[in-house]
């Protein structure tokens, strides 16, 4: 029997103890000399840079709230509210202005104060006066340059102020807010009362579910790999550690002793490389607004780290290097007289190598029939999180038992095959660590590769014409002060414009019909053209001027509103500013006749991929000078063997009318979201390579090490430095070939079964030959990296010892 209070002073001395091994531990890493030191420097760098790269993911929230936040503090008050403000001693009136240049989106506001206190948009001290322009930092540096000298061109107003950081989205973002004394709520732009959202339940839109399956694949693609690679980091230096807790046991340490004590050594890298990894963190913080990735950047003081994450990253970095202790020295048997291991190399096990990626595949595929069932548009990111991830794992960990089940069975060779594959065969481990990695990361870009190459057809639209009969359009809003004409005329006249589709474009309405319950009225557009526009536009046999058309498309729900509005015979009211009341003409409109005779056509797609029904006219039918409230369009077709005949065309129209609509549509025209996230997985891909790449390098390094005293031994004995050097590469090469089948087949599994999540075909299955060879040229690289050290390790001197 145990009596009460008898165990409490056992705990507490079996706890005092405890510490007292850690800390002796904690010592040993922190005095153990220069070659501990060393040890500790590359375990260090190699977990700070894994440390690094989770901080800044776990930034990625507060960066993307920060960003939201300033989005919503410049909206206008207006563009919230049903109704438009009135004029008043506040009120501004303002208009979209964008443009783009060179490829980089140029975001402008124009802006009309009603009073003598307008209120301004953030960031802004004072409102520009006509002429004048206030810009961003950025973009005051892009139009003092030479190569902004088209844009200053087009923008053609006086810097009078610059963008303060409150009222910009990042700090390269190009931003500007011109002044004006024209602009006209009525036509151009819309009045607001004040600048900032802050109420709640703002929907900005609902996330496409095929994006959410994307997003959710980049993620653990580019942080798996990470973790994998802090890791390897945490195992540096193994060997050496052994040999040293073995004079430990010497001097009356037990093994159980022994094995807290090499956690407390750990434990100190692990801690030095956590204190790296938020020095790395606070560099780069400070550099943020000076690097654009995807383009986009982040001020430094919005790169903050989650708290959770944080305190997640800093807990689990220091347990994790103690239980990856404790596992590497379950195999080991450390005896006074040194490390003891066994004569046989207990075999590793197939089956739960084989369990983890079969249990991840499963969680995939009972994904994909719950969604379906349900109906339910909303995809759910943690499920597929964790069967990618179980995928991903199940590659590291199938990866090893390959590599000892394939180097157990080869036998012969020339020399430097055999001392590679003798080195495997004792230690496999190693070499399967520092591949491992690359090997997930190469895994996970094949999965990606594919889920987009499945998703090719939604990356572009089809616009069903040739590319050649446009390329970019031109609006101005207000037709009856900017006719069409001089329009067309100032176009054509441009550099680098091969023709020119200049239309005129209205609506209609029926005179007298009033709205039933919530829907409004019926409308359809008017277009007023000459015939060969309106022959692209519908597929209409004979056109002479005069005519008219009503146009169907292959919409039906806005093909029942044309056939309510365009009555053949009957009088309709066109250029309507707002809807009609029962028996009256809208403001601005009048009465017209459409002609008894007006064939039925179908419409023709676009260049850009749109159908447009409603009524066509000719200028002989209905003049376009009538139309008030119309407005002039033109489709202008590029010469592109002209260079920035593009930003030719948008300096063109900024002089007729500075918040001219320009759009630029190439055929096929790639879906924004998706470009942007390939963009993000290339630049995402990219950083892992090269921090895998890195941790590689350090592990090369220290393999070498450990083996300073075998190599000059060979040497000793007449081994030719090359015969070393070709070893060195067969060893890291066999690993590569092995781990790029496994990489492959599970980046294969991982993609069939993210195409069947998203209902998409399944692509050419040689898309993993050049992420394959991308990996493994990475890793050959490294090992070239790593020919200097071993020229240096296979000095004579290497054969001294104490």
């Amino acid at each position: 029997m145990t009596l009460p209070g008898v165990r409490r002073p056992a705990v507490r001395g079996r706890a005092r103890r405890w510490s007292q091994e850690l800390v002796l531990g904690f010592r040993f890493g922190a005095l153990g000399g220069r070659e501990s030191w060393m040890r500790n420097v590359l375990t260090a760098v190699g977990v700070g840079l894994g440390v690094a790269l989770l901080l800044i993911a776990a930034s990625l929230p507060q960066i993307m709230s920060e960003r939201d936040q300033r989005t919503n503090n410049r909206l206008p008050h207006a563009f919230l509210l049903s109704e438009p403000a009135r004029p008043t001693a506040t009120s501004v009136v303002t208009a979209d202005i964008s443009t783009e240049f060179r490829s980089e989106t140029v975001t402008g506001e124009v802006l009309r104060a009603d009073g003598d206190r307008p209120k301004l948009p953030p960031g802004v001290d004072a409102l520009p006066r006509p002429g004048e322009m206030v810009v961003s930092p950025a973009l005051e540096r892009l139009l003092g340059s030479p190569e902004g000298e088209p844009l200053a061109e087009r923008l053609g107003r006086h810097i009078s102020g610059t963008i303060g950081p409150a009222g910009l989205l990042d700090p390269g973002e190009l931003l500007f807010y011109a002044g004006s004394d024209t602009l006209s709520a009525d036509v151009e732009g819309f009045r607001t009362d004040g600048f900032g959202y802050t109420g709640e339940g703002f929907d900005s839109g609902s996330v496409d579910p095929v994006l959410t399956v994307l997003a959710t694949l980049i993620t653990v693609v580019l942080l798996v790999p990470v973790a994998v690679f802090i890791a390897t980091a945490l195992r540096c230096g193994g060997d050496r550690r052994d040999r040293r807790l073995a004079a430990l046991r010497l001097v009356g340490a037990d093994i159980r002793a022994v094995r807290r004590i090499a956690a407390g050594e750990a434990l100190f890298a692990s801690l030095l490389g956590l204190v790296t990894g938020f020095a790395f963190f606070a560099l780069a913080r400070l550099f943020a607004g000076s690097v654009r990735i995807w383009g986009l950047s982040a001020f430094p003081s919005d790169v903050v780290p989650v708290p959770w994450l944080a305190a997640l990253i800093a807990g689990a970095v220091p347990t994790v290097s103690v239980l990856l202790t404790l596992f590497a020295l379950r195999s080991v048997v450390i005896e006074p007289l040194g490390v003891v291991r066994g004569s046989r190399t207990r075999p590793r096990r197939l089956w739960w190598r084989l369990l983890m990626p079969a249990t991840g595949v499963a969680v995939l595929l009972l994904a994909d029939p719950i969604q379906r069932k349900a109906g339910s548009e909303q995809t759910y990111p943690v499920p597929l999180a964790v069967g990618a991830i179980l995928v991903l794992l199940g590659v590291t960990a199938l990866f090893p038992w390959l590599v000892g089940a394939v180097v157990g069975r080869l036998r012969g060779g020339p020399l430097p095959w055999q001392l590679a594959v003798r080195a495997l065969q004792l230690r496999s481990g190693t070499a399967t660590r520092s591949v491992s990695g690359i090997m997930v990361a190469v895994s996970g870009a094949i999965a990606l590769q594919m889920v987009f190459a499945g998703m090719h057809e939604d990356f572009k639209r089809v616009t069903g014409v040739h590319p050649a009969w446009g390329l970019m359009d031109v609006t101005l809003t207000n037709a009856a002060a900017k006719p069409v004409e001089p329009m067309a005329r100032a176009l054509r006249e441009t550099r680098g414009v091969s023709d020119v589709l200049p239309m005129v474009t209205s609506s209609a309405r029926p005179p007298s019909l009033p709205p039933t319950g919530d829907e409004p009225p019926p409308s359809a557009s008017l277009t007023v053209a000459d015939c060969p526009v309106l022959r692209k536009l519908a597929r209409i046999r004979s056109c002479e001027d005069g005519d008219t058309f009503v146009v169907h498309s292959s919409d039906s729900w806005g093909n029942d509103w044309v056939r309510r509005t365009a009555r053949k015979g009957e009088e309709i009211v066109v250029d309507s500013r707002h809807g009609p009341p029962p028996d009256s003409v809208p403001e601005g409109g009048f009465r017209w006749t459409l002609p008894e005779d007006s064939p039925t056509v179908t419409a023709r797609r676009d260049f850009a991929g749109w159908e447009y029904d409603g009524i066509y006219a000719t200028p002989g039918a209905l003049d376009p000078g009538r139309l008030r409230h119309s407005a002039a369009r033109a489709v202008v077709t590029l010469d592109e063997s002209v260079p920035d005949a593009e930003d030719r065309v948008r300096n063109t129209a900024a002089r007729l009318d500075p918040v001219a609509h320009i759009w630029s549509i190439h055929t096929p025209e790639r879906d924004r979201k998706y470009a942007s996230i390939h963009t993000g997985l290339l630049a995402g891909a990219t950083g892992t390579m090269v921090l895998i790449a890195a941790t590689m390098v350090i592990t090369q390094i220290e393999q070498l090490r450990e083996r300073r005293r075998l190599l000059s031994t060979l040497l000793a004995f007449g081994t030719r430095r090359s015969t070393l050097a070709w070893s060195q590469l067969w060893q890291t090469a066999l690993p590569v070939v092995l781990g790029t089948a496994v990489a492959t087949a599970g980046g294969l599994v991982l993609g069939a079964v993210m195409l069947r999540l998203i209902a998409k075909p399944l692509p050419d299955w040689r898309l993993f030959l050049p992420v394959a060879g991308t990996g493994t040229m990475v890793i050959l690289l490294v090992t070239l990296v790593s020919l200097p050290t071993l020229w240096r390790m296979t000095r004579t001197d290497g054969l001294r010892t104490e």
